[in-house]
């Protein structure tokens, strides 16, 4: 009996520990992300040094684009003609970005977005954690970045 009323709270404490998103929310996903870690299904991570890569979002009234692009040394990023569109669909409690490309399919949930974070899940419940990005300048030249 103790046993089951310690499952039921702390089950209930981890439900109510979810993020409520919010339209607002959905905004903050717009600019640059960097994937931090991984962690997997039965709680393994994998952490994420350097990236050569970074997520770009680009989203208005709940559809847009999402990139990968390269940070260059001068604080600018390379980019490519390819790119997924993205569609945010709120069902529930539950928000999805739901990807599209001439090839492909997929959604993922997102879980929380805070101006300096981002996770989101996917289908095979790898929950992915990106820190917000920002542009690299190694060479001081004192120029902005973009």
């Amino acid at each position: 009996m103790k046993n089951t009323f310690m499952i039921l709270v702390l089950s209930l404490l981890f439900v109510s520990c979810k993020q409520e998103i919010k339209t607002a929310d959905i905004t903050k996903l717009n600019g640059y992300w960097e994937i931090e870690k991984v962690v997997f299904e039965k709680g393994e991570e994998k952490d994420y040094g350097m990236n050569e890569s970074f997520d770009y979002f680009d989203i208005k009234n709940n559809k847009g684009i999402r990139k990968k692009v390269m940070p260059q040394f001068d604080g600018t990023f390379l980019t490519s003609d390819s790119f997924e569109n993205v569609s945010v669909r709120f069902k529930g409690e539950q928000v999805f970005l739901d990807y599209k490309t001439d090839y492909a399919k997929w959604s993922e949930e997102l879980i929380s977005i805070s101006d300096e974070k981002l996770v989101v899940k996917n289908q095979e419940k790898k929950e992915y954690h990106y820190k917000k990005a920002a542009a690299i300048n190694l060479l001081e030249d004192g120029k902005k970045t973009k």
